[in-house]
C-alpha cells in the first residue's frame, strides 16, 4: 500500500484503545492528540471504529448512546466525531466512521455476489482485512492518521478490530504505528487509595491480543500519586514516563495543553520526527474565556425530552458555550422537561432553545415553548423539530386550532408540517432521511440574513418532515414569516418572527458547525438578544 504522506515522509498511524470501562475519554484523548499534532504543523486525519453491529448510528437510542452526529456528506455517526470536528476544525465524512455492521453487510453482499470465488468467508482474514482497508482509505493524504477503537478491549464484538490494528502494524511496519491505551483507575473512598488492579487486567488483555502499547493514559477522578504510574509501568512494560496521569479537569479543551506538557508530547515528537513546539494559542484563549467571570449572565432554557443524558445534546451545549465565550457573558443552562413544561418554566429563563428530536413524546411542551416565546417576545432559537414546533404554534395562533405535523397526528386536516416527497413508507428505516449539507437562500432584510451576514448559507440536516407551504399565510398570520428556503424554493429552511427581539428557527442543525473558538452566528444572536 502507498504510505507516502504530504510532507514526503512515511505516513504514521496512532491507535487509541480503552480498558476497564467505556466512556473513559478515548475520544477526547484521540482528538487532543490530533490537536497537538496539528499545532506542530502536521496534517491530521481521524477515524472512529465502532464494533456495534449497527450499519450506522442513525437508529441508536440517543438516551443510551448520546447524540447522533451528522457529517457534511450525510453520515449518521457517533458523537465522538463531533469531538473530532470541534477539536480539529475539519469536516469529516462517511469514511471517518466505521461500524462492524456496515463492513459485515458489505462482506455478505460480496459473498452473495460470488466475489470470494467459493472460499470460506471468515472474521480473519476477511473482516480484519476490510477493517484495515477502511483505515487505509480514511488515512489517505494525511501525515498522521488517528484511529479510536470504540468500546473496551476484551469485548467480544471488538476482537476483530483489535486483531485488525495489530495486523496493521505488520502491514505498514510497526515503527509507523503508535498504540495508546486509555485506562481508568478508580479511587476507593473507604480505604482512601487508588486501585490499579482493573487497569493491570486491562493491560494484560491488550498484551494478550498481541499489542504492546507505547503509551498509557491513566484516567482518574483526581490527580494520582506517582506510585500509580510506577506500578502500571512495572506490570505493563511501558516506560514510566509514557504512563501519563490524566485526571478530570474543568474543561476538556484543556487536554491538548496537558498532553503538550507531558512526556507523551516527547513520544509524539519522536514518532512523527517533528520537534516543532506546538502553537496552542487558540486553546489557551478558549481556556481563559472558560475561566473568566463575566459581569453579565444569560440563562438558557433548553426544552428537552431526553433528560438523563447530557450527551444527547452535546453539540448544542458546546455551541452555547462557544457563543457565551464569544459574547463574554456567563452561561447557565436550565433543563426544562418538555413533557411537564409550564409557562412558569419559560418565564424563569432569559431565552428558550428547542433542539431537534423524533417522536411524539414532549412535542406538546416544545410547541408551548414556541407559543410562549411568540406571545411574550422571549428570545427563541429552534433547531430542526424546534422549527416545526414553532410553525405549529404560529399556525394555531393564526386560527388553525388543530394544526399539527403528520408525524404526530396523521389525521389532522391542517398538516402544516408533513412528510417530504419520496419519504413515505421509510419512517422506521435507517439512512433514508434528508441528511448532510444543504444550501439555503435567505430572505433579504430578514433577521436571519442579518445574523449570518450573508444571503446564502450551508448547514447540515437530519429530517424527514417539512413545512407545508400551502399554509404559509396562516403561519404568517400567527406571527412567523419564511426567511429562508432551499434554492428551488420548495423546502422551508428558516422562519422568524416579525416585530420580535429574536425568534429564529431552522430546519437544519447549525450546532454541528460550531467550534469552541468560532461560535455559530445563530447561537451568538440568541444570547446577544438577552444581553
Amino acid at each position: 500500500m502507498d504510505t507516502s504522506k504530504r510532507n514526503g515522509k512515511t505516513q504514521k498511524y496512532i491507535f487509541v484503545t480503552g480498558g476497564v470501562l467505556s466512556g473513559v475519554g478515548k475520544g477526547i484523548t484521540a482528538a487532543s492528540i490530533g490537536a497537538v499534532l496539528q499545532a506542530k504543523g502536521c496534517y491530521v486525519s481521524i477515524q472512529k471504529c465502532d464494533p456495534y453491529l449497527n450499519v450506522d448510528a442513525g437508529l441508536l437510542n440517543p438516551a443510551e448512546h448520546g447524540e447522533c452526529f451528522v457529517t457534511k456528506d450525510g453520515a449518521e455517526t457517533d458523537l465522538d466525531l463531533g469531538h473530532y470536528e470541534r477539536f480539529l476544525d475539519i469536516e469529516l465524512t462517511q469514511k471517518n466512521a466505521t461500524l462492524s455492521g456496515r463492513l459485515l453487510s458489505n462482506l455478505i453482499a460480496d459473498e452473495r455476489a460470488g466475489k470470494f470465488g467459493g472460499k470460506t468467508v471468515q472474521l480473519v482474514p476477511h473482516l480484519t482485512n476490510a477493517i484495515q482497508d477502511a483505515i487505509a482509505l480514511a488515512a489517505d493524504g494525511s501525515d498522521v492518521h488517528i484511529v479510536e477503537i470504540g468500546g473496551t478491549v476484551g469485548d467480544y464484538e471488538g476482537l476483530s478490530f483489535v486483531e485488525a490494528i495489530r495486523e496493521f502494524g505488520q502491514r505498514v511496519g510497526r515503527e509507523h504505528c503508535l498504540y495508546v491505551h486509555v485506562i481508568y483507575v478508580p479511587f476507593i473512598g473507604t480505604s482512601k487509595e487508588f486501585k490499579t488492579k482493573p487497569a493491570q487486567n486491562a493491560m494484560q488483555d491488550l498484551r494478550g491480543f498481541g499489542i504492546f502499547p507505547d503509551a498509557v493514559v491513566v484516567r482518574t477522578e483526581n490527580p494520582a500519586p506517582e506510585s500509580v504510574s510506577r506500578k502500571i509501568s512495572l506490570l505493563s512494560g511501558v516506560p514510566e514516563q509514557y504512563v501519563v496521569d490524566m485526571p478530570n479537569v474543568d474543561t476538556v479543551y484543556r487536554i491538548p495543553e496537558k498532553i503538550a506538557a507531558s512526556e507523551l508530547h516527547e513520544l509524539l515528537s519522536k514518532f512523527t520526527d517533528n520537534d516543532i513546539t506546538p502553537d496552542l494559542t487558540k486553546w489557551s484563549e478558549v481556556i481563559a474565556k472558560q475561566n473568566d467571570t463575566p459581569a453579565k449572565k444569560v440563562t438558557v432554557g433548553l426544552v428537552a425530552k431526553y433528560m438523563d443524558n447530557e450527551d444527547t445534546y452535546i453539540s448544542v451545549l458546546e455551541a452555547l458555550k462557544a457563543a457565551a465565550w464569544h459574547e463574554n457573558v456567563g452561561l447557565e443552562t436550565v433543563w426544562i422537561n418538555a413533557e411537564t413544561a409550564t409557562d412558569e418554566n419559560f418565564s424563569a429563563v432569559d431565552v428558550l432553545l428547542v433542539p431537534g428530536g423524533f417522536g411524539e413524546r414532549g412535542v406538546a411542551g416544545k410547541i408551548a415553548a414556541a407559543t410562549y416565546a411568540l406571545e411574550h417576545k422571549k428570545p427563541y432559537l429552534g433547531l430542526c423539530l424546534g422549527l416545526q414546533a414553532a410553525v405549529i404554534a404560529a399556525a394555531r395562533r393564526g386560527g388553525l386550532a388543530d394544526a399539527h405535523s403528520t408525524e404526530f397526528d396523521s389525521t389532522t386536516e391542517h398538516d402544516v408540517v408533513y412528510i417530504m416527497e419520496g419519504q413515505q413508507g421509510k419512517e422506521s428505516t435507517g439512512g433514508t432521511l434528508r441528511l448532510g449539507d444543504y444550501t439555503a437562500i435567505l430572505k433579504e432584510g430578514s433577521k436571519t440574513a442579518e445574523v449570518y451576514g450573508t444571503k446564502e448559507v450551508t448547514e447540515r440536516h437530519r429530517h424527514r418532515y417539512e413545512v407545508n407551504q400551502k399554509f404559509a399565510q396562516d403561519i404568517e398570520k400567527g406571527g412567523l414569516i419564511i426567511s429562508g428556503t432551499s434554492p428551488d424554493g420548495k423546502l422551508v429552511e428558516y422562519v422568524e418572527a416579525v416585530d420580535h427581539p429574536y425568534f429564529v428557527a431552522t430546519q437544519a442543525h447549525p450546532e454541528f458547525r460550531s467550534r469552541p473558538y468560532l461560535a455559530h452566528p445563530l447561537f451568538v444572536g440568541l444570547l446577544r438578544a438577552a444581553i
